[in-house]
């Protein structure tokens, strides 16, 4: 059984369907440490005050808010608890949306909920129901000391908890230099595009995607371990980027491409 990261329910009208939450994500990051190259011995952190150059203890470490630059307002353990949201231990969802009413930027991170014995028949309930109205369900929580805005969503059988980002968390695009409206693609060069999108466009697996990174990395680390030294190949060379002047030419050139490599391998799912 996965190891449930919280317990509580999801209350919705009257309705309480009790619940626990599971990571829905494995991460799979390899971690390293850093190591003293002559022993290898770790290095830790120190904790050093960078006005006095001495070395703090916990016990002299408190949390400030740089208020203006160098000017620290100290923040005390009691303020913090003082400003603590509650924790209800509840997922309470507050309004009913279309899901495709949601700016994809805003989701975060996703848990499963896993229903409690008692609470299967509501939890079916509220699954079917999202999955017959096409809707998902936004609700606020408390994990972690934190409050969250979040939405309730149904992903086979199962309800998903996915967590979002307030508004005021995501950069005003307006603030990102990409090119205008009036700058407009002429037909010929549409068509073109299209035609290569067309041709790259495949169904959707997720499981065709590997991490050849992590993978070969992994490979050499275990070689290592077995006192092996693995062959290495030569550092991949970072593609420079192009002055293109004539669009329409390398999209015809990416084209011919695609097809060569679809009519070698048909069956061949293509991940960039």
């Amino acid at each position: 059984m996965a190891h449930a990261l919280w317990s509580g329910s999801v209350n919705f009208g009257l309705v309480s369907i009790p619940v626990r939450l599971v990571a829905a994500i494995r991460p799979n990051e390899l971690r390293f440490h850093f190591l003293h190259d002559e022993d290898h011995g770790r290095i830790s952190n120190v904790r050093l005050c960078d006005s006095c150059g001495k070395r703090v203890e916990w016990d002299h470490v408190v949390r400030g808010f740089e208020a203006a630059k160098e000017r620290y307002v100290v923040v005390s353990d009691e303020d913090f608890a003082r400003v603590d949201v509650e924790a209800t231990q509840s997922i309470d969802i507050v309004q009913f949306v279309q899901v495709d009413e949601i700016d994809p930027v805003l989701f975060d991170k996703p848990y499963y909920l896993e229903p409690e014995k008692n609470g299967r028949h509501a939890y079916g309930l509220l699954r079917d129901v999202l999955i017959k109205t096409r809707k998902v369900g936004i609700a606020q929580v408390v994990i972690r000391t934190r409050q969250h805005v979040a939405a309730v969503k149904p992903r086979g059988a199962t309800l998903v908890l996915e967590l979002m980002h307030y508004a005021d968390e995501i950069v005003d695009e307006a603030e990102i230099d990409a090119p205008s409206d009036r700058i407009k693609a002429s037909a010929p060069e549409m068509k073109s595009a299209a035609m290569l999108v067309e041709a790259m466009s495949a169904s959707f697996d997720p499981a065709a995607f590997k991490d050849t990174y992590r993978e070969e990395l992994t490979a050499l680390i275990e070689a290592r371990a077995r006192g092996e030294r693995p062959a290495l190949g030569k550092a991949k060379a970072r593609k420079k980027a192009t002055n293109v002047i004539d669009l329409r030419e390398v999209l015809r050139r990416s084209l011919d491409q695609t097809r060569k490599r679809r009519k070698k391998s048909p069956h061949r799912k293509h991940v960039a």
